[in-house]
């Protein structure tokens, strides 16, 4: 089995194809990646923030410690460029069943069945 980009959602943006940040090397937004067994229906999403090095200098500063996971660094906002990436390293998993896939993509976003307990 193997995993598949369903598509990208942002609650913080309206239009990701079309987004065009104010600073373009200073923005910060929750990018929620959907995802799912590829070829079949339903996708569970995986969150992360898309950020920029500058952000993340402003919003932490340079005396604090920031653990790199579910974060997304890029220096300018390209649609393209960050699904193809995101595409490429999404449909490289290979597994025996969802769940050991969903929990290798939880290492790239926070996955929203993490921890989940019937």
């Amino acid at each position: 089995m193997r995993a598949e980009l369903k598509h990208l959602h942002s609650p913080d943006i309206d239009n990701l194809k079309e987004y065009n940040p104010q600073v373009t090397d200073d923005f910060g937004f929750l990018l929620q990646v959907m995802a799912g067994p590829k070829g079949e229906k339903g996708e569970e999403s995986f969150d992360m923030m898309v950020v920029t090095p500058k952000w993340l200098m402003n919003k932490y500063g340079h005396s604090e410690v920031i653990m790199g996971k579910h974060y997304v660094i890029v220096f300018e906002y390209n649609y393209q460029n960050l699904y193809n990436r995101l595409q490429y390293e999404i449909e490289a998993f290979e597994e025996k069943n969802w769940e050991k896939i969903a929990l290798k993509l939880a290492r790239l976003g926070h996955w929203e069945f993490d921890n989940y307990k019937d």
